[in-house]
Parts: C-alpha cells; structure tokens; sequence
C-alpha cells in the first residue's frame, strides 16, 4: 500500500521537530531525566502564542496519595460551567501541562468551557497505575466538592487526551463504570490515543521507522517504562483499553491523523466502541501525523481538528 502524502503545513513541524533532535543523542538512548528535558526543550516553540485567558491558576488537588497539580483554564465564561479534564501524550514517560499549555487554551478557547490540564505522576517513577489512581481520585475529587470549588459544573465534566492521555482517559472511564459510577463523565475526547502496546508490521511499514514522529521501538519504550518489560503484552483493559469491555463508555470523539503508526488502533477503538452501542464520532485528518495537533500555529489541518473537537464537545456538554 502506498504512504499517503503528508500534509505540506505538517511536515513543517514534523522536519522541524526532527532537525531539533538531530542536535542531540538517539531518542531511546537517552537518560529518563535527560530525555525529558529536551523533549520539553524541543517542544517549547509550539507552545507559544495563541488564545489568552481570562483567567488561568494551578492548583494542588488531594489524592490518596500525593497532592496532584492541575491547572484550570477560563476563557471568559461565567461560573459554574462545564470542563474537559486534559491529559497530556508524552508516552507515559514525557511531558507535562506546560508543554501542552497553548492545546489547552486553544480548546478552551474554541469550545468556550473551562479545561483542567493535569500533571499526572509519570513512569518509570510512578508505573501503572499510579497515574490511573491519582487521576480517577482528580475525578472524585471534582464530584465530592472540588467542582465547585473551582467554578465547574460537575454533571457536565468530560475527560481526553493525546496519545498517552487517551490511553489514560479510556481507563479512568472504564474505572468508574466498573465501581458503579458511569454518569461522572459525560464524554471522551482521544486524540491519536495508544490504546494498546502492540503495533502491527503494516503499520510500521507504513507509518513507522526512525524519520516517523512515533515508530514501533519508541512505542515499546514506553510501555515498558509505562508497565515493565515483563507486562508489554498485557492483558490488563485498564492498561490496554482496546481489550476491554466498552459497553457504557460516555460519547466519544477519536481525531485519528492518516499518517500515524498508532491509527490503526483508534480505528479498532472506533469499531469496538460502535460494536459495544457507543455514539461515536471518529474523524480522519487527512496528511496528519502523531502529535499534528501541537502543530497549530502552522497548520490548518491541526487547527481544524481543535474546532471540530471543541464544537462537538460543547455540544455533548451543554446538552
């Protein structure tokens, strides 16, 4: 099968991002520590600029462990009003609310609701599930009183991410459906999500290899840190969504990039969701690759996806 073309506004990012790591060791033969900071280095310049707030603060949320940073993001709306709950991509290992800074603004701004990014604890540090934990704890948290301490309706809370945090959005959902408590999220939003920890020979072929923005060894990587070597085949549906029972999840919007080596699994995502009476709206962003929506201040294609995203969720929320 032929590769399909990436989008020209896209491979500005996508050969930009490249050039920068060029400088600098092999990803994967880097220190944790080490890789972390360049990846935040690197990513720093597409975090810039875009939509001011009228209001942005942080805040420590108790869990049952440590407290979690947040940060919470108010266009200008009145109060109390509905949030999306933003978890950030960076495979588990990477990244943190201010590398995803201007994605939360520019939904926020788009769909005119509050976002709540969140700094879950990452791996290898804090393995599975110690991120899951805190974050259905964030949820908890929201719906015992913290709501509406930071000015948000919690009958109209919605929960998503990219890539990793899709991956953790699933689960947080999966979680509290199967403890009795279906109704705390009232949509998911997954962005080019990793689903699952295996990545099929086509689609490397195809989408992967070391020029990729994601390929299969970068892919394993992660989970290992994220579940430990022995686990990278892992049966656990709240470690790899895509096994699980989807029956009851909330509507669910899947921005999938055509040129990504991890759209083969929101597809199957799409297909069990549907199979399991789930409303699902799945959308292919043609020429896109992994990560292409940290590519909006170049790219058309990236700010589309923000606004189809927004305006759909503004719609499930404020039904």
């Amino acid at each position: 099968m032929d590769r399909p073309a990436i989008d020209p506004e896209i491979s500005i990012f996508v050969d930009r991002i490249s050039e920068a790591w060029a400088k600098h060791p092999p990803f994967l033969s880097l220190p944790i520590a080490e890789a972390r900071r360049l990846a935040a280095e690197i990513r720093e310049p597409w975090r810039a600029d875009g939509p001011q707030m009228a209001r942005t603060s942080d805040h420590l949320v108790p869990t049952s462990s440590s407290p979690l940073r947040v940060r919470l993001y108010n266009p200008g709306i009145s109060t109390p009003a509905p949030a999306l709950i933003y978890l950030h991509g960076g495979g588990f290992i990477l990244f943190s609310i201010d590398t995803h800074d201007r994605l939360m603004r520019e939904y926020a701004a788009a769909g005119q609701f509050l976002v709540l990014g969140v700094d879950y604890p990452l791996s290898p540090e804090a393995p599975y599930p110690q991120a899951l934990d805190r974050i259905v704890d964030l949820v908890d948290w929201l719906h015992s009183g913290g709501a509406a301490a930071l000015g948000i309706a919690p009958g109209r809370l919605a929960i998503g991410g990219d890539s990793a945090g899709g991956n953790l959005s699933v689960a947080t959902a999966l979680r509290l459906r199967d403890r009795g408590s279906p109704d705390r999220l009232q949509a998911l939003l997954l962005n080019y999500g990793a689903f699952s920890a295996e990545c099929s020979d086509e689609a490397e072929a195809q989408f992967g290899g070391p020029d990729a923005v994601l390929h299969r060894a970068e892919m394993e990587h992660y989970y290992n840190n994220y579940l430990g070597e022995d686990r990278l085949v892992s049966s656990d549906p709240y470690a790899v969504p895509l096994v699980a029972d989807l029956t009851g999840m909330p509507p669910t919007f899947l921005a999938i990039p055509e040129c990504d080596l991890l759209s083969e699994q929101s597809y199957q995502m799409a297909e069990r969701m549907t199979e399991a009476g789930v409303d699902v709206t799945a959308v292919v962003y043609s020429g896109a690759t992994h990560s292409f929506l940290e590519a909006m201040s170049v790219a058309e294609v990236a700010r589309k996806a923000i606004r189809d995203a927004a305006a759909w969720l503004s719609r499930i929320l404020n039904n």
